[in-house]
């Protein structure tokens, strides 16, 4: 079967329960641009964008491969990861899906772009921290950032599965959404693998990767990905990985937050791993400028000041007690709520 092209859309495919051939999108592109809301004028922009005559469109990076940047991306390569999306997740034809993430981001164009190509029925609504609120409609599919997924536990019972990306899922929502009696998947991913390229359902180590995805790691121990039907190019990565065999990695951190203490690499994610349930509100371990060590471990914490229990750092190994504690009253972070740890200690 040949795949389909970038031109081609669906003829199951419904926006807001209508159906819409490419000329019919072009025409809602404008009415949007025109006379859309806030949240509807970026998906007139990326509509027009879609069905010009450019084999490419335009998007940020977010910065997880290096400075954020404006790169090229292919839009056959963009079909073949919605294709890629529909067979590990198992979406067909006519299939129930929400959309209720902003589509200047490369999350919210591929949700569209699923949609033009696998024939889904979606519904399109603002985003917003609960887009299942006041809405009782049942969905074979849906995607959201942790924050959404959070706030929406009461009404994910009508939501078959869910990919959640953009931040890590912490501890404490994993072990809700593992209550739930939807399958919720934690994607991986970055702009230049066009959004996720591997997940695992909630409670699993590993990520298993998407079809026509094999996986590596450079001397750093960091993820290397080999994607020839997205990218061109060999992905190098900043993340950490232990590989679990050929289509299976565990994520163990970011190389650009590893700390060097008196010759000693230490991995903060970890340290917060053991420290996650001992502390409540929002926190991250990072370095600091040290004369005897060069880099010493902090904690920081958001939020007033407040007393900390004596034994709360009774788990963790010698070098990785933190040797100070900051409080900062709001972190700053990423639309998707990704906390940016540099930026919050400026």
């Amino acid at each position: 079967m040949i795949n389909p092209t970038y031109n081609n859309v669906h003829n199951k495919f419904k926006l807001n329960g209508f159906h819409f051939s490419a000329d019919d999108m072009l025409r809602v592109a404008y009415s949007f641009i025109k006379e859309g809301a806030d949240f509807q004028k970026p998906v007139g922009n990326f509509f027009l964008d879609w069905f010009d005559d450019k084999p490419y469109l335009e998007v940020k990076t977010s910065g997880t491969t290096g400075a954020p940047k404006l790169i090229r991306i292919d839009k056959q390569a963009m079909v073949n990861s919605a294709l890629a999306t529909g067979d590990f997740f198992e979406l067909n034809p006519g299939d129930k899906a929400l959309h209720c993430l902003p589509t200047k981001y490369i999350a919210g164009k591929m949700m569209f772009i699923r949609a033009f190509i696998l024939g889904l029925d979606m519904d399109f609504v603002a985003p917003s921290a609960n887009p299942l609120y006041n809405n009782d409609t049942f969905y074979d599919f849906a995607a959201m950032v942790p924050l959404q997924a959070k706030s929406s536990m009461a009404g994910l019972k009508r939501v078959k599965k869910m990919i959640v990306g953009g931040a890590k899922i912490n501890p404490d929502l994993e072990k809700q959404l593992m209550k739930v009696s939807t399958k919720v998947y934690e994607t991986y991913g970055m702009t230049e693998t066009i959004t996720h390229i591997a997940a695992k359902l909630v409670g699993e180590k590993a990520f298993t990767v998407l079809p026509e995805v094999t996986i590596s790691y450079d001397d750093r121990n960091c993820l290397v990905l080999h994607a020839p039907r997205i990218s061109d190019e060999v992905i190098v990565t900043n993340d950490i990985v232990e590989l679990v065999n050929e289509n299976q990695f565990k994520f163990i951190g970011r190389y650009d937050n590893v700390i060097n203490s008196g010759g000693i690499k230490l991995i903060p994610e970890e340290i917060e791993q053991k420290l996650f349930d001992k502390i409540e509100p929002r926190f991250f371990i990072a370095a600091k400028e040290d004369k005897e060590l060069g880099e010493k471990v902090i904690l920081v914490i958001e939020g007033e000041k407040l007393e900390l229990e004596s034994t709360l750092f009774d788990d963790l190994d010698k070098y990785e007690k933190p040797k100070e504690v900051i409080f900062i009253p709001k972190f700053k972070e990423t639309a998707t709520g990704k906390i940016l740890r540099k930026e919050s200690l400026e």
